[in-house]
């Protein structure tokens, strides 16, 4: 499957709009789009993970390289998912505890 990848710019901020899934051949381009962001000026970063079917451990990595470089700039990496199978990913890894996760953009972008 294919990944779809959405930025949107707003006051300094970026939300990233995902659908698909997020495996070892897609996340060098998602790397390279939060990359891209992030040296662009996004301090405050939202990731849309509510149509994505699958990430694996090489699109975790991606997700904390973008978290490292957001507060290099002194910015945020938060994330938008409900999906208990994307969910359950995060509470196994530990990374729930590393990644504010909201319901909602609405809730994501309240600083």
């Amino acid at each position: 499957m294919e990944l779809e990848i959405k930025v949107a710019r707003d006051n300094g901020g970026c939300v990233v709009a995902l659908e698909g899934e997020i495996d070892v051949y897609t996340a060098p381009r998602l790397k390279d789009a939060l990359v891209e962001a992030i040296a662009d000026g996004c301090s405050h970063v939202i990731i849309d993970l509510e149509k994505v079917a699958f990430i694996d451990s090489s699109g975790l990595g991606v997700l904390v390289g973008a978290l490292r470089r957001a507060k290099e700039r002194g910015g945020t990496v938060r994330l938008v998912c409900t999906r208990e199978g994307i969910l359950k990913i995060f509470r196994i890894t530990g990374l729930d505890k590393v990644f504010p996760i909201f319901a909602s953009r609405d809730e994501a972008s309240e600083f």
